[in-house]
Order: structure tokens, then sequence, then C-alpha cells
């Protein structure tokens, strides 16, 4: 149980460090980078963890934690660590514009997780609806920022919000992302356990959707691979 809470404590980390240098990537190079970041579904099970990260980094001076409850506490316990960035949290719907203002990059962990039973329809059911809601209103406060969804399903999630984008007239493909850093990071992980390499010296792309069967890891792009072995080993993933 340990083992696996440090791993997926690695996945996120990883996963947060590609989303903060792909966002920077596209800020002005010219800017300070002090960004300001808008974590929408804060208290989450993603968003928690992911915040914590968030609130580490360098590239951001304004954390703004959103979600329907719980988000004061979780902007309290984080604003105690010793890191430059100022954090705030915002609950309800009535403060949402106000969490967003401003915002240099937007990330959209909120929705439910896909649960034992459930379909990826069950999951749009769900997440689709909130979704559309947080990306009207980034669209209306902050049609310049960053918009990087991590809700589920993924595949839906994004053309859901271009499609807001357009209604509203902001729409700029440059600047909307879906979060899929974690298929990297898996693929990664299990190649270097089969391998018995260091998962820091392993690295494979991941091309294709973000459902189970789209999700394409690259495994003959994989460094020092082993052809075979790894061949003989995929249906284990």
């Amino acid at each position: 149980q340990i083992n696996l809470r440090v791993r997926m404590a690695t996945m996120m980390r990883k996963a947060a460090s590609g989303l903060l240098a792909t966002s920077a990537r596209h800020l002005s190079v010219s800017a300070p980078r002090h960004a300001k970041v808008s974590v929408l579904g804060a208290a989450g099970g993603i968003g928690q963890p992911l915040s914590l990260l968030l609130k580490q980094s360098t590239l951001i001076s304004e954390l703004s934690l959103y979600d329907v409850a719980n988000t004061v506490g979780v902007a309290a316990d984080l604003s105690h660590i010793e890191s430059a960035a100022q954090v705030k949290g915002y609950v309800g719907e009535s403060q949402l514009e106000e969490c967003l203002v401003g915002s240099d990059i937007v990330i959209i962990p909120a929705g439910v997780p896909r649960k034992p039973g459930m379909t990826r329809d069950d999951l749009f059911n769900i997440n689709a609806g909130i979704a559309k809601a947080l990306a009207d209103a980034a669209s209306k406060t902050c049609p310049q920022a960053m918009m990087c969804i991590i809700s589920n399903p993924v595949n839906s999630t994004v053309p859901i919000t271009s499609e807001v984008y357009k209604a509203n007239g902001v729409f700029d493909p440059r600047r909307l992302f879906g979060v899929t850093t974690l298929d990297v990071v898996r693929a990664n992980t299990f190649i270097s356990e089969m391998k018995g390499t260091p998962v820091t010296q392993t690295q494979c792309p991941v091309i294709g959707g973000h459902a189970g069967v789209t999700i394409l890891p690259l495994l003959s792009q994989v460094e020092h691979r082993e052809g075979d072995q790894i061949c003989e080993s995929v249906n284990s993933l």
C-alpha cells in the first residue's frame, strides 16, 4: 500500500511538471513567469494533490482554488507551505467569476471519477455538464487563459469545451489542452518495471486518444528497448 502511494505521488508529480512545462512554453518569453493558475475542482481527489504540487512551483505567483464545497479548508492548508504562490479558496457558483479573473492558466479536474461498473457513457452524462458550465465561465472571464482539461472522458470534455469557446467567439486551438500526461507516465513506469531499468531514464511516446482502446504507447520508440521482451509483455499492460 505504501509503495502504491509513492508510485501515485510520483505519477502526479510528473503529470503536474509536464503540464506546467507545456503551459510555460506558451506564455510570453518576455513576460515574467509569475502566472495566476486557477484549479476548478480543487477539493476533489485529483484537485487536492494537483494543487499541492502547483503550490510548490516557482512559476506560479497566485493559485486560485475553486470547488462547490470544502475549498476554503484546502486553500488554508496549502497557504502554510513556504513557497511564493499566494493561495485563495472560492466556493460555489457565485464565486467562480472572482476565482477566474486574471487567470493565465485554468485547469479543470472537476467531476466524478470513473467507478467500478461505470461505462464512459455514464461518466459522460455526469461530467459533460460540469465541464460545459466551467468552460462557459472561463471563456467569458479569462478567454486568453490556457485551458487544461483533466475531467474524464477527456475525448469528450475537450470537444465540449471547444464548442463552448466557439459559441462565445473566443476559441483558439493553441490554448486548449486535454491533459493525458498520465498515459505517458504509466507507460514509462510499466516499461521500466518490465525491463528492470530506472524509470527516470525511460521515455515512451504515447499517441491516440484517452480511452482504453485508443491509448497507443509506441513501444518501438522506447530508448534501449528489448523488442521481443516488451512485445511479449505488452498484453499484460
